[in-house]
């Protein structure tokens, strides 16, 4: 399965993949607000991709965790990924991790807008969801600049390199998502 936006290409991950998602999975600066952890091994991250390529074949799809790439050169810059939670509830959770050197390009902006696009027009959701460290000011202007509505926290939800942290918790409802793709589309005319 393959998404496209101007710049990127967001496909299903391969096994082709291993050493590039190995280098962001051990990058300090990457995993700083991630719960994985920084892999001992390539081992262990080969076992976690394994994992997904697996669950590309479920059927029904749950899962959908993309290698996010530039369209120019190829070059893989990180992950994205959309996992359904139970049918019944028609929602899912997103999640990504961009590689520092494509940090404060609009990458992940740009990717989760085509994301949220897959998820409300072609898998018909009613709700996305999204949660982050109350410190990952990062990611905080990243859910929000996309349209997602800062519905609370938690108090330590998350569990980073064996300390409890608080999260922000973000969702954008299917009615909400229409108006913002409109005003998107229009920026962009």
């Amino acid at each position: 399965m393959e998404l496209h936006t101007a710049r990127l290409n967001i496909r299903d991950l391969t096994f082709a993949d291993l050493d590039d998602i190995h280098d962001l999975h051990s990058r300090p600066e990457s995993d700083e607000y991630n719960t994985l952890g920084i892999p001992e091994t390539i081992d262990i991250t080969r076992h976690i991709l394994n994992e997904w390529i697996t669950a590309q074949n479920d059927d029904p799809r749950i899962s959908y965790i993309f290698a996010v790439e530039l369209i120019e050169s190829h070059q893989f810059i990180g992950l994205i990924s959309l996992i359904r939670s139970t049918l019944k509830y028609n929602s899912a959770e997103i999640w990504y991790k961009i590689h520092p050197d494509y940090w404060k390009k609009g990458y992940a902006t740009e990717a989760i807008r085509e994301l949220l696009h897959f998820g409300f027009n072609k898998l018909h959701l009613h709700r996305i969801d999204a949660g982050c460290v109350i410190e990952n000011i990062a990611s905080i202007k990243v859910l929000e600049k996309i349209g997602m509505t800062r519905e609370g926290s938690k108090r330590m939800a998350i569990p980073i390199r064996g300390t409890w942290r608080d999260s922000y918790e973000y969702s954008i409802l299917e009615e909400e998502y229409e108006v913002i793709h409109k005003q998107w589309l229009r920026k962009t005319s």
